[in-house]
């Protein structure tokens, strides 16, 4: 029987959970690169001259632009254009110690305001050859910021990417067990049922492994049972036939003297033919036992009575026994609570067994001795157990052990079971029928 899967322990829970924390794994990661990335960045540019080196090749570029364009000072506009071209640069230029252009105002007249130089200990001037004069360049690049965009976008890939392997990887390991429980199937499907379905976890896929498991189990169980069915039908047919054959044999051999003549008297005449008789009823009664249990032993599902109390469908039965036995000679101890509980039976099968006890305690029961029927319950089972002492003779009526099958066959299909307890002295058995509503 499979357990109920809690809802902390579900697949979906479980996957939300993965997610967390392969995002909370993603975002330490993000930030330890974070850290590094800044760390290395400021070191690169800040500790090799880098700075130096972009802004002398930027100045190569303006003075070459300027040449070929033949520039002066005041061609703003054109210097607007090559500095627009160039991405994250600032150019301010000083002529005479005065500022004549500033790419930050690219729209503003400045000769008129004679903005005096202002120089910073971390910026580096350059000259560069105007058609109207050299000019003192100061060049500002923001070369560390497009550093720390692409530190940025590696910190977002490497993080999105540990991310996705953890999910990957969490889900690969379900992915597995599913494909584990496949290969099981497949073993289970050819035939070896023995071989133990694996469970593992407490969530969906660990119930249906529990459950394709329970199912295994109970088709072993199904097997046994019908080769066991199968040994006990070729058991009884055995014993049956061996029954048979002796009163046939006995049969045939007082036929036979009958029809030579050779008896002796017309009382021996009769006897032989009380004989014959006799073998004829035991024939007749073997045969309908054997009839009986093929008949129960053979068929399919029965079907069974509608639910009723435990007390109203065996108290008048019980009493018609009692009744019957002590008519025979018995002395009948009925010691029987009738507990609240409703079972379901079929009426023509229990009616079957109460016949098969009664008839075996007047065959083989000690008629000095009580016969005992008191009540049991077990574990949602509900029944009776009758005992009684066998009898002490030297001539014991044949026994073929059909009508002890005949009350287990009947027993297991209506859900129930029976237990024999025997030994020299004391016969005992018990009947159980599973409770439908226990209110005891």
């Amino acid at each position: 029987m499979t357990r109920e899967t809690s809802r902390r322990n579900s697949i979906y829970t479980q996957l939300l959970r993965l997610l967390i924390v392969s995002a909370v794994a993603a975002l330490a990661m993000f930030c330890v690169l974070d850290i590094a990335g800044q760390y290395l960045t400021d070191y690169y540019v800040e500790g090799t001259n880098y700075v130096e080196k972009k802004n002398q090749r930027y100045v190569v570029k303006l003075q070459e632009y300027v040449e070929q364009q033949n520039l002066s000072t005041r061609d703003t506009s054109k210097l607007n254009e090559w500095v627009k071209k160039q991405q994250l640069l600032f150019i301010r230029m000083y002529k005479d110690k005065i500022q004549v252009f500033n790419s930050q105002y690219p729209g503003q007249e400045i000769w008129e305001e004679e903005i005096a130089a202002e120089n910073y200990e971390w910026e580096s001037s350059y000259m560069v050859e105007f058609s109207d004069g050299a000019v003192e360049v100061i060049i500002t690049g923001a070369y560390i910021y497009q550093f720390y965009n692409y530190v940025m976008i590696g910190e977002i890939i490497l993080s999105f990417v540990l991310f996705l392997l953890l999910v990957l990887l969490g889900i690969r390991r379900k992915m597995d067990y599913i494909r584990k429980l496949r290969d099981e199937i497949e073993i289970l499907e050819s035939g070896s049922l023995d071989y133990k379905i694996t469970v593992k976890g407490k969530d969906e896929l660990s119930e249906l492994a529990e459950g394709l498991d329970s199912m295994r189990l109970s088709f072993v169980s199904l097997i046994q049972q019908e080769a066991e069915m199968v040994r006990e039908n070729q058991r009884i047919v055995t014993e049956m036939s061996h029954d048979l054959r002796t009163p046939v044999t006995s049969i045939m051999l007082y036929t036979e003297i009958l029809k030579k003549g050779k008896y002796k008297s017309e009382v021996q005449f009769k006897e032989y033919l009380d004989k014959i008789d006799l073998k004829a009823h035991r024939m007749k009664q073997l045969t309908d036992h054997l009839f009986e249990y093929s008949l129960i032993a053979g068929g399919g599902e029965i079907e069974l009575e509608e639910p009723e109390q435990y007390e109203v469908l065996f108290y008048d039965l019980f009493s018609e026994i009692c009744s019957f036995l002590e008519q025979k000679g018995f002395l009948v101890v009925f010691h029987v609570d009738w507990v609240d509980c409703v079972i379901q039976i079929s009426t023509d099968y229990v009616m079957r067994i109460l016949d098969n006890v009664t008839s075996n305690i007047v065959k083989y029961a000690d008629p000095s001795a009580p016969v005992e029927i008191s009540s049991l319950q077990e574990e949602h089972m509900v029944g009776f157990s009758v005992k009684n002492s066998i009898q002490r003779s030297e001539k014991k009526p044949e026994s073929t052990g059909i009508g002890i099958q005949n009350i287990n066959n009947m027993m297991q299909k209506m859900g129930g079971k029976s237990i024999v307890q025997e030994d020299e002295k004391q016969f005992r058995l018990v009947l159980l029928f599973p409770c439908l509503e226990n209110k005891c």
